[in-house]
C-alpha cells in the first residue's frame, strides 16, 4: 500500500521540505507538486491522489478555494484534503473544515504530525493541530454553545479516557503512549467513539469531551 500525495505550496522550498519528510516514510509517495491554486486543481484531478496538502496563501486561488473544488459540498467524488499553513488564524480553520477539509496542521507542528494527518485522511479519519483544537474548544465553551445530545449508546471507560486525551490536544500517537495501546487500538476506539456520539471529526469528538467535562 502507497499512499498518493499532492503538494501544493507556493514556496519551493516548502514544497521540497514537505516531499522529504513524507517521502522518507515507506508507505508514501509524492506524485506531484503544485505552485498555485490552479495547478492544483488541475494536477489533483489529472492524478487523483489520495490526500492533497495544500496550503491557505496561494497565487491565483487559494487554499480555502482549492478545498472546496476538491472537497467542498456537493462534490462529485471528493478528495481528503489537509490544510498545512502557518497561519494559526480561527478564521482560517474555520473556513477550511466548512469547506472539506478533513485535516489543519500548522507548518511548525513538526514531521511526527505530518505524516500522522496524511495517514489519516487516507484512512479516513480527520486531524487538526493540537493546538489548534484546544482554542477552538476554549472559544467554543466560552461562547455557551449548547451541550450536545448525550450519546447512543454510552461510551466505555476507555472510551472515555480516549476522548478525554483528545479533549485535551493529545495525538493519536500519544494517547497510544499514554494508555498503553496500540495505535490501531486508539484508531478503532476513536471509530466507534465517533459512531455513538454522532461526531464527523475529531474536533467534535473533543468538543464533547469539554462540553460534558471527561
Amino acid at each position: 500500500m502507497t499512499i498518493r500525495v499532492l503538494i501544493a505550496d507556493d514556496q519551493a522550498m516548502v514544497r521540497g521540505g514537505l516531499r522529504l519528510i513524507l517521502e522518507d516514510q515507506p508507505d508514501i509517495a509524492v506524485v506531484a507538486e503544485a505552485a498555485d491554486g490552479v495547478a492544483a486543481i488541475a494536477e489533483a484531478r489529472r492524478l487523483r491522489p489520495d490526500v492533497c496538502l495544500v496550503d491557505i496563501r496561494m497565487p491565483r486561488l487559494d487554499g480555502l478555494a482549492v478545498t472546496r473544488a476538491l472537497a467542498g459540498p456537493g462534490t462529485v467524488d471528493p478528495m481528503r484534503v489537509v490544510v498545512v499553513t502557518t497561519f494559526d488564524l480561527d478564521e482560517y480553520v474555520y473556513g477550511a473544515l466548512r469547506t472539506g477539509a478533513v485535516g489543519f496542521i500548522l507548518k511548525d507542528a513538526g514531521p511526527a504530525l505530518l505524516v500522522e494527518a496524511v495517514r489519516a485522511a487516507y484512512g479516513g479519519d480527520a486531524l487538526v493541530s493540537p493546538s489548534v483544537t484546544v482554542r477552538l474548544l476554549r472559544r467554543l465553551t466560552s461562547t455557551g454553545a449548547p451541550a450536545r445530545r448525550p450519546p447512543a449508546r454510552p461510551l466505555s471507560d476507555r472510551e472515555l479516557e480516549v476522548v478525554a486525551a483528545v479533549a485535551r490536544g493529545r495525538t493519536n500517537q500519544e494517547i497510544a503512549a499514554e494508555l498503553f495501546i496500540s495505535l490501531s487500538t486508539v484508531k478503532s476506539h476513536l471509530s466507534a467513539i465517533g459512531a455513538k456520539l454522532g461526531a464527523r471529526n475529531r474536533v467534535e469528538i473533543a468538543a464533547w469531551g469539554w462540553e460534558n467535562r471527561t
